[in-house]
């Protein structure tokens, strides 16, 4: 055993992602192997000698800097070259109250700040193509990077996890700098120990592209798993929730979680469930990204159109509650959109739902489908990218690029009873060859080389 360092730079953004339950879920699994866990976020925080607020300033809210400042600071930082970065221990004693952040924390035995350290890599790379070294202040192990960034741990073995290839697969679906991301990821190739990823699919697309012999990559997998207070909560109780969040009842909806992205083919599930004519409502859980409007705009429309009617007949309305929550309600069709809902009320919202619709593009491994299999959900997902490795026989699958055929699975998901309980039963089978205890055996395997 020994000490494992992971980073936290999607564990410190402010809304989580699916690399953020990634790198969360692996520090619990790294604790459960008998390992240290030590976390390195990069904070932009200012330095003190006094512990008490060297632990408040990693809790309080990141300086805000004025943009012109900001860019000055980026700019000094790209020319101080790759030079190295350090690492302090954040002593994290209890004193300063953080309840509040309890469900983003990852296990942490040690927590570690480096002063802006990701934003500073990310400047330096640009300017001078190399990855950033940070010095420790104890000793390191093994650095495992939940994400490919232009980092390393001086004089410590570096693994590093890349999910996908999305960028290059789909580049229209992204706003990376295709061609400096495609050297990050070559040069990470080359430096790092070993490549960890999370699917045979995403496996065969870093040998191909990237041209990494396969002997340096391991499929880990992820692993999938509910606190149980959340999983077993009561069904009443999940029905009251799922109402009051919805006005909906208990599997009598649709539900789509996940960032409103292209790669999530938002457009085409609102135009599909339009197609299918079918009362049954939808309820979309996601913050805005990148092109967005252009994936609501079918949504959107419909809104607009409500209001004229609005000015004409008072009998159609649409319902704002506190900026989150968008409620369409119509004689054929209703359509619900929250932002963002915490992890607790979305799992009740998933065990509610009469089925999930995750008909993505592109899926390095599809964690919310699982994550719905394991409550015993009925799943409709895409047949491509890492999708059908994942779920298997347990899902309803359709070719992502053909509304009529999702519109059909729709139809056939609403209608068909016997079909949603073989998908549940079936899902509840696949998700467990997804468990934590199968997880820990292919990561020791990993790390067995290192430690």
């Amino acid at each position: 055993m020994g000490t494992v360092l992971i980073d936290g730079y999607n564990l410190g953004l402010e809304k989580g992602t699916g690399v953020a339950t990634y790198a969360r879920n692996l520090s619990y699994e790294l604790n459960a192997l008998g390992h240290e866990v030590s976390v390195l976020y990069g904070k932009r925080s200012p330095f003190n000698k006094d512990e008490l607020l060297q632990e408040i300033n990693f809790f309080d809210q990141p300086v805000e800097l004025n943009r012109f400042l900001y860019l000055m600071e980026r700019a000094k930082q790209a020319l101080r070259g790759p030079l190295s970065y350090r690492a302090d221990k954040v002593p994290i004693t209890g004193r300063v109250v953080s309840t509040t952040f309890q469900s983003k924390l990852p296990y942490y035995d040690t927590i570690y700040n480096s002063n802006d350290l990701y934003s500073s890599a990310q400047s330096a790379y640009w300017m001078w193509g190399k990855l950033i070294g940070v010095k420790m202040q104890d000793r390191v192990d093994l650095a495992h990077w939940t994400y490919p960034l232009p980092v390393y741990i001086e004089n410590s073995p570096n693994i590093y996890t890349m999910h996908d290839l999305v960028p290059l697969k789909l580049p229209y679906t992204t706003l990376d700098n295709k061609r400096r991301y495609l050297r990050l990821m070559r040069l990470l190739g080359e430096r790092a120990d070993h490549i960890v990823t999370v699917s045979e699919n995403s496996k065969r697309d870093i040998v191909e592209l990237l041209g990494i012999p396969e002997e340096k990559i391991t499929n880990t997998y992820q692993s999938v798993q509910i606190p149980a207070k959340y999983r077993d909560k009561p069904e009443e109780e999940v029905a009251r929730e799922v109402r009051g969040i919805t006005g909906f009842d208990f599997k009598e909806y649709f539900l789509f979680w996940g960032s409103l992205e292209p790669k999530k083919n938002i457009a085409r599930i609102l135009e599909a469930y339009m197609a299918s004519d079918v009362d049954t409502p939808l309820v979309i859980i996601g913050a805005q990204a990148w092109k967005a409007e252009n994936e609501l705009a079918l949504l959107n429309e419909n809104f607009a159109t409500l209001h004229e009617k609005k000015d004409a007949n008072a009998k159609e309305r649409k319902v704002s509650i506190g900026n989150s929550i968008e409620r369409q309600r119509g004689a054929r069709k209703r359509i619900v959109r929250l932002d963002y809902a915490p992890f607790s009320m979305l799992v009740s919202l998933i065990r509610g739902a009469k089925a999930a619709l995750f008909p993505s593009l592109y899926e390095g491994f599809g964690l919310p489908a699982l994550e719905a299999m394991l409550l015993g959900t009925p799943v409709l997902c895409s047949n491509t990218s890492s999708l059908p490795e994942v779920v298997g026989d347990a899902a309803r699958m359709v070719d992502p690029y053909d509304t009529r055929e999702i519109t059909t699975a729709i139809r056939e998901l609403d209608q068909d009873a016997d079909l949603r309980r073989d998908l549940s039963e079936r899902g509840k089978a696949q998700a467990a060859l997804y468990s934590p205890e199968n997880y820990r055996e292919r990561l020791a395997g990993v790390y067995s080389r290192y430690l």
